[in-house]
Protein backbone atom coordinates (compact mmCIF):
# COMPACT_ATOMS: atom_id res chain seq x y z
CA UNK A 1 0.00 0.00 0.00
CA UNK A 2 2.51 2.49 0.53
CA UNK A 3 4.50 1.88 -2.20
CA UNK A 4 0.87 2.75 -4.57
CA UNK A 5 1.11 5.90 -2.67
CA UNK A 6 4.52 7.16 -3.71
CA UNK A 7 3.27 5.87 -7.50
CA UNK A 8 0.10 8.28 -7.36
CA UNK A 9 2.64 10.91 -6.30
CA UNK A 10 4.68 10.78 -9.54
CA UNK A 11 1.47 11.29 -11.84
CA UNK A 12 1.28 14.81 -10.46
CA UNK A 13 1.81 17.40 -13.29
CA UNK A 14 4.85 19.22 -13.20
CA UNK A 15 4.77 22.85 -12.13
CA UNK A 16 5.96 25.10 -13.82
CA UNK A 17 7.01 28.52 -13.08
CA UNK A 18 5.03 31.24 -14.28
CA UNK A 19 7.70 32.76 -16.46
CA UNK A 20 9.14 29.69 -17.72
CA UNK A 21 5.29 28.92 -19.43
CA UNK A 22 5.44 32.25 -21.08
CA UNK A 23 8.56 31.68 -22.59
CA UNK A 24 7.24 28.10 -23.89
CA UNK A 25 4.38 30.42 -25.09
CA UNK A 26 6.19 33.11 -26.49
CA UNK A 27 8.25 30.74 -28.22
CA UNK A 28 5.41 28.67 -30.01
CA UNK A 29 3.67 32.26 -30.63
CA UNK A 30 6.55 34.04 -32.79
CA UNK A 31 6.87 30.68 -34.49
CA UNK A 32 3.75 30.91 -35.69
CA UNK A 33 3.79 34.46 -36.62
CA UNK A 34 7.40 34.21 -38.59
CA UNK A 35 5.74 31.84 -40.67
CA UNK A 36 2.29 34.05 -41.42
CA UNK A 37 4.96 36.41 -42.14
CA UNK A 38 6.55 34.63 -44.37
CA UNK A 39 3.53 33.66 -46.22
CA UNK A 40 2.44 37.62 -46.82
CA UNK A 41 6.17 37.81 -48.03
CA UNK A 42 5.25 35.41 -50.76
CA UNK A 43 2.24 36.46 -51.60
CA UNK A 44 3.60 40.28 -52.09
CA UNK A 45 5.98 38.36 -54.19
CA UNK A 46 3.44 36.77 -56.22
CA UNK A 47 1.68 40.05 -57.06
CA UNK A 48 5.04 41.87 -58.32
CA UNK A 49 5.30 39.10 -60.70
CA UNK A 50 1.93 39.46 -61.92
CA UNK A 51 2.58 43.01 -62.54
CA UNK A 52 5.53 42.05 -65.11
CA UNK A 53 3.05 40.21 -67.19
CA UNK A 54 0.98 43.18 -67.67
CA UNK A 55 -2.31 41.14 -67.46
CA UNK A 56 -5.25 43.06 -65.60
CA UNK A 57 -6.90 40.22 -64.45
CA UNK A 58 -4.17 38.52 -62.96
CA UNK A 59 -2.95 41.74 -61.20
CA UNK A 60 -6.39 41.92 -59.09
CA UNK A 61 -6.76 38.88 -58.33
CA UNK A 62 -2.86 38.65 -56.79
CA UNK A 63 -3.63 42.30 -55.46
CA UNK A 64 -6.63 40.75 -54.20
CA UNK A 65 -5.56 37.93 -52.47
CA UNK A 66 -2.81 40.10 -51.03
CA UNK A 67 -5.78 42.20 -49.07
CA UNK A 68 -7.13 39.05 -48.00
CA UNK A 69 -3.62 37.95 -46.17
CA UNK A 70 -2.40 41.52 -45.00
CA UNK A 71 -5.95 41.59 -43.68
CA UNK A 72 -5.70 38.10 -41.58
CA UNK A 73 -2.50 39.36 -40.14
CA UNK A 74 -4.23 42.12 -38.37
CA UNK A 75 -6.65 40.29 -37.37
CA UNK A 76 -4.47 38.18 -35.72
CA UNK A 77 -2.28 40.90 -34.19
CA UNK A 78 0.57 40.01 -36.63
CA UNK A 79 0.22 43.87 -37.93
CA UNK A 80 -0.78 46.77 -36.66
CA UNK A 81 -3.66 48.38 -38.81
CA UNK A 82 -1.66 51.31 -39.91
CA UNK A 83 0.82 48.62 -41.07
CA UNK A 84 -1.33 46.89 -43.27
CA UNK A 85 -3.06 50.41 -44.74
CA UNK A 86 0.30 51.21 -45.79
CA UNK A 87 1.25 47.68 -47.71
CA UNK A 88 -1.87 47.69 -49.15
CA UNK A 89 -1.82 52.06 -50.54
CA UNK A 90 2.04 51.61 -51.74
CA UNK A 91 0.73 48.03 -54.09
CA UNK A 92 -2.63 50.05 -55.30
CA UNK A 93 -0.36 52.24 -56.29
CA UNK A 94 2.10 50.39 -58.04
CA UNK A 95 -1.35 48.60 -59.75
CA UNK A 96 -1.92 52.30 -61.38
CA UNK A 97 1.40 52.84 -62.42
Amino acid sequence: MAKEGKEEEKKIKIRRPKALKRDLQNERHRLRNKAFKSTVRTTIRHFEDSLEKNDPAIVKESLSDVYSVVDKAVKRGIFKINKASRIKARLTARTAA
